[in-house]
């Protein structure tokens, strides 16, 4: 059993990990020092906040970022949990103001026309570039989740917890798991990278946006 199996087995296991290495940091920097020269104004809705700037598709925007996604401490968990031909599927820069409230809680893969539980086909990361502590807004989770046979209801209240973690680390969970940013109660801004993965068979989050029948799209990856 290779590293990336190894891992994915722990992770299945314990739902959600969490990695912390100062070389994650150095790679995850220059995303947040080159973001700054970017300008952008909140989504204003409930799912991307009213105080948050996101910057999607950091790919198209500098070579330094490649290097994020395929990183050789967390990729190899991804790959166990999907496959080695998975894809990457986003690659954002988020920045929530404080002021910020929770995102509501949901699930990567929900507005994916499949029953669950099923095969896992979503495998999400999000990076630390500064600490996550439940006051400035660290993503909150629901442990177990994963393996529930629905999604949550859209924006009604469930118990979680917080992912706390040092900057420099990465917090790496399956699309089924029910979570959300939480509110930055704090009085400084909070920095993240969000990277998505998916397997060779679904589309990729850029779709998701436009109106199209899925079933048609994921028919399409096999051809």
């Amino acid at each position: 059993m290779n590293i990336g199996r190894r891992a994915a087995s722990r992770y299945h296991r314990k739902r959600d990990r969490t990695r912390s290495h100062r070389c994650l940091e150095r790679k995850a920097s220059p995303a947040r020092a080159r973001s700054r020269h970017y300008s952008g104004t909140p989504a204003k809705n409930g799912f991307e906040g009213h105080h948050t700037v996101s910057i999607y598709n950091l790919l198209a925007h500098g070579k330094e970022f490649e290097k994020i996604p395929i990183h050789p401490n967390v990729l190899p968990v991804i790959e166990g949990v999907l496959d080695k031909e998975c894809l990457i599927s986003s690659l954002s820069f988020i920045s929530i103001d404080p002021g910020e409230k929770a995102q509501p809680i949901h699930a990567d893969d929900q507005i994916m026309p499949v029953a669950k539980p099923h095969v896992l086909f979503v495998c999400n990361s999000m990076w630390a570039l500064t600490d996550f502590t439940e006051e400035n807004g660290a993503t909150r989770i629901i442990p177990g989740t994963h393996l529930a046979d629905s999604s949550p209801e859209y924006g009604k209240h469930y118990d979680s917890i917080p992912a706390e973690m040092k900057k420099g680390s990465v917090l790496v969970w399956n699309g089924s798991l029910w979570h959300g940013g939480g509110a930055n109660k704090s009085s400084a801004r909070h920095y993240r990278n969000l990277v998505g993965h998916i397997d060779k068979k679904t589309p990729a989050q850029r779709l998701l946006g436009e109106t199209r029948d899925f079933k048609s799209v994921w028919d399409l990856a096999d051809r």
